[in-house]
């Protein structure tokens, strides 16, 4: 990781940086393209291809299932816009979700779809809640796999048994878990999940993923498409509309070359780092390192926001110094090449896997410095 000969990086939640395999990648794109043109578009294709391949792996899905997506906020509303709603539904969702797991499924308010934004006190999701805010029109649940803010994980087993005992679908905002920890599609009944690259993934901002349920794929109508939607996507004189039968369908026109090549290399990174659907030696390293950080923010006086809840914790640690600004304390962070952010009320860091104990005591001599 390049940037690690400068900074204490702690804002993956934000936006990851690049790892170097990736940068070549991307570097070497651009000479390409800029020297052979479309010469090897056959060969680019092929690592799109690479990108959808090591997604599948990643979570234990079928290669059909993936599609390759502009971002996050484009993958849910391929979802929220082309799924079956009748006049009276209902989709359940936090209070506290990033605006882009929350906007979409507001936008269905002009088709009479409710949505329902369960409370979330102390940044801990409380499943009783959740189950009594479903009903029988509710259609579906729409949850971050970890809030952005808080830091808080959940327990997708448990959240996709509540939906199968209330015969409802899972929709998953994967983005601040994706590429961190271990989930196998095929144990955890997830309905639909998308995530961009450009956090825990460490791949740049535009390049991202969604798997659909096999299942789903004719539940679900695309409302985005084009000529890679269908069947013969490259018999352009040849129109018919004959859907591919593959989440492909869903990604209508030409890909972002650039950004989903950087994001096969950033997953074929962490999968030779061994994250799979069953293990990820990278949650581990990480969870360890963040429970470090907490140790070491509590000894310097600060008040720690984010839940501690075992299970439930993550690489995101959202505090608060006492009697200086959130942003006041991310400037003088950032003096020092300590890289953070300011979000739910207090300064959060966002370990990743490279990140090491010394780039905490940097963190720490900063803070007892105010």
């Amino acid at each position: 990781m390049p940037i690690a000969r400068r900074f204490a990086y702690f804002d993956h939640a934000a936006v990851g940086p690049l790892p170097e395999p990736s940068r070549r990648a991307v570097a070497q794109w651009l000479n390409e393209a800029t020297e052979l043109g479309d010469t090897v578009w056959p060969r680019w294709n092929a690592q799109l291809e690479q990108a959808r391949r090591y997604t599948a792996e990643m979570i234990g899905a079928a290669l059909d299932e993936i599609a390759l997506v502009p971002n996050t906020t484009a993958g849910i509303n391929y979802i929220a816009q082309g799924f079956p709603w009748q006049s009276g539904d209902n989709v359940v969702s936090l209070a506290n979700e990033f605006p882009s797991n929350a906007y979409p499924w507001l936008n269905l308010k002009s088709k009479g779809v409710e949505t329902r934004l369960v409370e979330v006190p102390q940044g801990v999701v409380d499943l009783n809640r959740l189950d009594a805010a479903i009903d029988a029109r509710t259609r579906l649940l729409a949850i971050s796999w970890v809030g952005y803010a808080t830091g808080y994980r959940i327990d997708l087993n448990e959240i996709a048994q509540l939906c199968e005992r209330k015969k409802i679908l899972f929709f998953l905002d994967a983005i601040q878990g994706l590429g961190v920890y271990p989930l196998d599609v095929r144990h955890t009944k997830v309905d639909f999940l998308a995530a961009d690259g450009h956090k825990w993934l460490l791949a740049p901002e535009g390049a991202g993923v969604m798997f659909i349920r096999r299942e789903h794929l004719d539940l679900v109508r695309p409302v985005h498409v084009g000529w890679n939607s269908v069947q013969r996507p490259y018999d352009f004189d040849h129109i018919a509309f004959d859907l591919k039968q593959s989440a492909s369908r869903y990604e209508g026109g030409a890909a972002n070359m650039a950004g989903q090549i950087a994001l096969a290399q950033s997953l074929g990174l962490l999968r030779e780092l061994g994250v799979s659907p069953s293990d990820s030696p990278v949650a581990k390293e990480i969870l360890s390192l963040a429970d470090h950080a907490r140790r070491e923010l509590k000894k310097c006086g600060t008040q720690i926001l984010s839940p501690e809840v075992a299970g439930h914790t993550s690489g995101i640690v959202t505090f608060q110094v006492p009697g200086v600004e959130p942003s006041v304390v991310r400037e003088k962070l950032l003096a020092a090449d300590v890289v953070v952010s300011c979000r739910g009320g207090g300064v959060r860091i966002s370990i990743h896997g490279y990140n090491t104990p010394e780039d905490v005591s940097r963190l720490i001599d900063v803070i007892q410095s105010m």
